[in-house]
């Protein structure tokens, strides 16, 4: 089930409603070059918010994104502005509703970018369906074994927004995170701390970038370094004077990495010891 709402500007993405296996979400589509009637070419990317977010944070690295590649963000079922479910979803079935959102958009084939906990969707839907997923993008990645409790995951949170966080981005999160509601954050909170990334990450055979903010203390660099590491074709790049929301503070330099990874632009991100540049 599909249906196109009204967007205030022709630059701006055209919002969709989508249903999955009875789930309803929202995506937010710009099928062309900014400033331009003529379609974007080469890979589509898809953007997916962590927990307790939506595509409201994504917003600055879509508009950038759209000036070169299909764009499309994602607010998963129960978050943004979207209905909840009935129950929670796993993270597998969340998965799903991103690959069969795509499958009804008609697009067969995209570069992944996840989010915080939006890494672990992706990363899901990447061994899902691994012939549909061209490239992998990891920002913020979680968790970390090492901060493996919620204590110590909720200490570097409020760490990154005190010290590290831009009055816009923490704006955005938080607003978004009362929008969801604590019940349903601590429901998908479980889900997130129990996914075995480090487990999963093996087994993607996709190339996979992992980005993080030099600042970031919920994704710090051995933890980058070492998820980038385990994968097949593993790459990091590491955007200095942010934290965890990478994408919102430094869209930019985060647009050029990815463009580059997906073989837009030139060469970004640091090749792992025994992986390819």
């Amino acid at each position: 089930m599909l249906r196109a709402a009204v967007t205030h500007s022709m630059r701006e993405p055209v919002r969709l409603e989508i249903s999955v296996a009875g789930h309803a979400g929202h995506v937010f589509a710009s099928r062309e070059r900014a400033g331009g009637s003529a379609p974007a070419s080469g890979p589509a990317v898809v953007l997916i918010h962590g927990i307790g977010a939506s595509h409201r944070y994504l917003s600055r690295l879509h508009q950038l994104l759209a000036g070169s590649m299909e764009t499309y963000s994602i607010d998963l079922p129960g978050f943004g502005a979207t209905p909840r479910p009935a129950n929670t979803l796993s993270i597998a079935a969340h998965a799903r509703y991103i690959l069969g959102a795509m499958e009804q958009l008609d697009v067969p084939e995209f570069v992944l970018v996840g989010h915080s906990m939006g890494t672990q969707f992706a990363t899901e839907a990447a061994l899902q369906a691994p012939g549909r997923i061209s490239n992998l993008v990891l920002m913020g990645p979680v968790v970390d074994p090492e901060r493996a409790t919620v204590v110590q995951q909720a200490l570097a949170l409020g760490r990154d927004c005190l010290l590290h966080e831009s009055p816009s981005s923490n704006a955005l999160v938080f607003t978004d995170y009362l929008r969801c509601g604590p019940v349903w954050y601590l429901k998908n909170l479980r889900l997130m701390m129990e996914y075995p990334m480090e487990q999963k990450i093996t087994g993607v055979s996709a190339p996979v970038l992992v980005v993080r903010g030099a600042n970031d203390p919920v994704a710090d660099a051995d933890w980058s370094r070492r998820l980038a590491g385990l994968a097949r074709r593993g790459q990091l790049q590491q955007v200095q004077g942010t934290g965890h929301v990478v994408q919102h503070n430094r869209a930019l330099e985060v647009r050029d990495g990815i463009l580059a990874f997906a073989g837009l632009g030139a060469a970004a991100g640091e090749p792992l010891p025994g992986h390819p540049a």
